[in-house]
C-alpha cells in the first residue's frame, strides 16, 4: 500500500493499529547516498586491521554518510499472526519522505546526492522527483527540540537582543523620532477612541500605497522601541504595518495560548511519519489528537478517538520486535533520520539501539550464522526468498487491503523489500528451528559459536567461548539465563534436539548459504517432516507437560520461535556487518518477554 502526503493523515490512525497489532514490523529504507568508495581507498593505506576495518571504523564511515545524504523512501510491513488459522497477515507499506520541512519553516535540512546512488536508483525506476512532490513531511526528534526552542526564543522578546542604530544611519533616526512623537500624540489624546494607534511607513496608508510598508528592520525597531519605552503597550504586526495598543494581560494570555496551539499543531503535522517510528519503537503519541479522524461524522469520530487512545496506551511503553536485512547500515540512517545525532563511538550507539528497540532481527545474520566466510555467502534478500519461496509452512498471506506486491515485484522499492525481509523472517526462522542445527548435541543453544576476527588478537579467528558475546562490540553482559523455561505451547522448542549434525566443510567459493548447512539431513528424511528429539532430562516429565513437549514438536516449521525461545540467543539482537574484523555487531542481550 502507498502511503502519500495527501493520504498519510487519512492513513496514520490505521497504520499505527496495525503495528500495535504486529507480531513484528520489518522495514527498508532507500537513500540518496551511502559510504563511499573513497574511504575505503584511504583505509587500504593504513594495513593496521590487515585490510579490514573495525566496527569502530565502519560505524564512523556510516556515520558520516548518514549525516550527509537523506532518507528518501521507507518501507514498512507490519506482519500479524493469525492462531487460529495458523496463518501470518502481512501488510506492507511504501512511503517517501520528503526532505523539505514544510509546516516549521525555522529548522533547515542541508542533505547531498550522490551520483553512484541516483545512478542506480533510477535504474531501478525510482522516481528521483516522489520524494518532494508525494512525500510525507517528518521531523526527528532533535529536530522537533530545535523547532520548540527557537519558538520559545521568538515568544520571549527579551531574549532578542537590541538592535544598535549608527550615528548616521538618519532613516533610522528620523523613524525613531516620528513613532514618538505619534506615540506621545495617541496617548495624551482626550477621547477613549481609538483604543489603537497604526504606525505606518511614513505616514503612508499601506493599502492605498502597498509598494511602501515597514520592512523587518523598521517592524523590529518599533517593536523594540515599544518594549524598552513604553512597557504598558504592546506591538501587533499587521499586513504592511504596526499596530499598538494597550497592554492587557488576559487579552497577552489568551493570545499566547492562541499561538502556543496554532504551533503545536503544526509540529504534530510536520512530526508526521515520525510517530509511525514513535508506534513502534513505544514512544509518546500523546500529542495526537484523536479528535482529528473523521472528523465529517460525529459518531465515526467519537469511535475513532475511543479506538486511537486505546492503542496509543498499548503501545506506550512497548517497542515492537524491529526487523531488517543487512540491519547495520539501516539502523545508522534510521536513527539520523528520525531520533537525532548520532554518537560518535561504536558502543554508545548499540546502546542508544537496544534502548529504543529492545529486540531486533538482522535477516542477513540468520542466513550467515556460523558459515565458514559469511562475506563470500549468497545471502542476498532477493535469493534467500527464492529458495524459500518453496515452502509450504509457514502459511502466509497478504492482507486484501494490501494486494500491489501480489503480482508485482518492483526490486528496491523500499515496501517491496521490507515485505521480502518479512516473508524470509518467518520461513527462515521456522526451518531452522525445525532443523535444529542451532542447538548441540546437548540440546542447548550454541549462540556464542561463531568464528569472527577482532582487533585485539592479531585478527587470528578464535571460537568463541560460551560465556561470551556472539562477535562484534559486546556492551551487555546478559544477565539472562540461556535456557530460561517459557510458557506456551511452542516455548519447548528451544530445548529440543536435532538428531541430525550439520556440518560446515564447504567450499567458501561455492557461495554457502544456510540451506547448504541443512542439506546434510538425509534425503530420505524430507524437511517439511523432520521431527526432533525432545532434550533427555533426569527429571520426571508430567503428562501435561508431555502432551505439552508434543504439541511442540507438531508445530515446529509451522510458525516462527517464540520470542522467549532461546532461539533468539543465537539470532536475536546481532548484526552482520561483513568486511570488518569482527564481522559482528553485538547489540546486546535479548529480552525474555512474549511479543504482541
Amino acid at each position: 500500500m502507498d502511503v502519500t502526503r495527501y493520504t498519510f493523515q487519512h492513513q496514520l490512525p490505521s497504520l499505527i493499529a496495525a503495528i500495535a497489532d504486529a507480531h513484528f514490523v520489518a522495514f527498508d529504507l532507500e537513500l540518496s547516498g551511502i559510504p563511499g568508495k573513497q574511504a575505503n581507498k584511504l583505509r587500504l593505506q593504513d594495513d593496521s586491521a590487515g585490510g579490514k576495518p573495525s566496527l569502530q571504523q565502519r560505524y564512523e564511515e556510516t556515520k558520516k554518510a548518514a549525516e550527509e545524504y537523506q532518507v528518501l523512501q521507507l518501507g514498512l510491513t507490519c506482519v500479524g499472526e493469525n492462531r487460529d488459522r495458523g496463518v501470518y497477515v502481512i501488510r506492507p507499506y511504501n512511503i517517501f519522505l520528503n526532505p523539505v520541512p514544510e509546516e516549521i519553516k525555522d529548522v533547515e535540512r542541508i542533505f547531498s546526492y550522490q551520483s553512484g546512488a541516483v545512478e542506480f536508483l533510477m535504474k531501478h525506476d525510482f522516481r528521483m522527483e516522489a520524494p518532494f512532490l508525494e512525500g510525507v513531511q517528518y521531523f526527528s526528534r532533535a529536530e522537533e527540540a530545535t523547532a520548540r526552542l527557537l519558538a520559545t526564543q521568538r515568544q520571549n522578546k527579551t531574549s532578542i537582543g537590541d538592535m544598535q542604530i549608527k550615528p548616521d544611519d538618519v532613516a533610522a533616526i528620523e523613524l525613531i523620532e516620528r513613532l514618538r512623537e505619534e506615540v506621545v500624540a495617541w496617548k495624551n489624546r482626550t477621547t477613549p477612541m481609538p483604543d489603537f494607534m497604526n504606525f505606518t511607513a511614513s505616514g503612508f496608508d499601506p493599502i492605498l500605497h502597498p509598494d511602501r510598508v515597514l520592512n523587518s528592520f523598521q517592524r523590529r525597531l518599533v517593536h523594540q522601541y515599544i518594549k524598552t519605552e513604553h512597557p504598558d503597550l504592546v506591538t501587533i504586526t499587521r499586513q504592511g504595518f504596526m499596530q499598538i495598543v494597550a497592554y492587557d494581560k488576559e487579552q497577552e494570555d489568551a493570545n499566547q495560548r492562541y499561538r502556543n496551539r496554532v504551533f503545536d499543531e503544526k509540529i504534530v503535522k510536520q512530526v508526521g511519519l515520525r510517530w509511525i517510528v514513535e508506534a513502534i519503537c513505544g514512544g509518546d503519541l500523546s500529542a495526537i489528537n484523536p479528535y482529528n479522524f473523521h472528523t465529517t461524522v460525529k459518531s465515526r469520530q467519537e469511535k475513532a478517538a475511543a479506538d486511537f487512545i486505546r492503542i496509543r496506551e498499548q503501545l506506550m511503553g512497548n517497542s515492537t520486535v524491529l526487523v531488517g536485512h543487512n540491519l547495520f547500515l539501516d539502523l545508522i540512517y534510521f536513527h539520523a533520520c528520525f531520533f537525532g545525532p548520532l554518537p560518535d563511538k561504536v558502543e554508545d550507539f548499540q546502546r542508544a539501539i537496544h534502548d529504543l528497540f529492545p529486540r531486533i532481527i538482522d535477516t542477513k545474520y540468520l542466513a550467515t550464522h556460523n558459515i565458514s566466510d559469511p562475506v563470500l555467502a549468497d545471502s542476498s534478500l532477493e535469493k534467500l526468498d527464492e529458495r524459500l519461496s518453496k515452502q509450504e509452512e509457514p502459511s502466509l498471506e497478504l492482507h486484501p487491503e494490501h494486494p500491489k506486491y501480489a503480482l508485482a515485484k518492483p526490486a528496491h522499492e523500499a515496501g517491496f523489500d521490507s515485505y521480502l525481509t518479512a516473508k524470509v523472517l518467518i520461513r527462515l526462522s521456522g526451518t531452522l528451528e525445525k532443523s535444529g542445527w542451532y542447538l548441540d548435541e546437548k540440546g542447548k543453544s550454541i549462540a556464542d559459536n561463531e568464528d569472527y576476527y577482532t582487533p585485539d588478537e592479531g585478527h587470528s579467528p578464535e571460537r568463541r567461548s560460551s560465556g561470551e558475546s556472539s562477535g562484534g562490540v559486546s556492551i551487555y553482559a546478559s544477565s539472562v539465563p540461556k535456557n530460561v523455561a517459557a510458557s506456551g505451547e511452542t516455548s519447548k522448542s528451544s530445548s529440543a534436539q536435532s538428531k541430525y549434525t550439520p556440518t560446515t566443510d564447504r567450499s567458501t567459493f561455492a557461495n554457502p548459504t544456510v540451506f547448504d548447512l541443512l542439506g546434510d539431513i538425509p534425503a530420505d528424511d524430507d524437511l517439511a517432516t523432520l521431527t526432533l528429539q525432545p532434550q533427555q532430562s533426569d527429571q520426571p516429565v508430567s503428562k501435561k507437560q508431555a502432551k505439552r513437549d508434543k504439541r511442540a514438536q507438531a508445530e515446529m516449521g509451522k510458525r516462527m520461535p517464540a520470542w522467549e525461545s532461546s532461539f533468539w540467543d543465537v539470532y536475536g539482537n546481532k548484526l552482520r556487518v561483513n568486511g570488518t574484523a569482527e564481522g559482528v555487531c553485538d547489540v546486546g542481550f535479548w529480552p525474555y518477554q512474549d511479543g504482541p
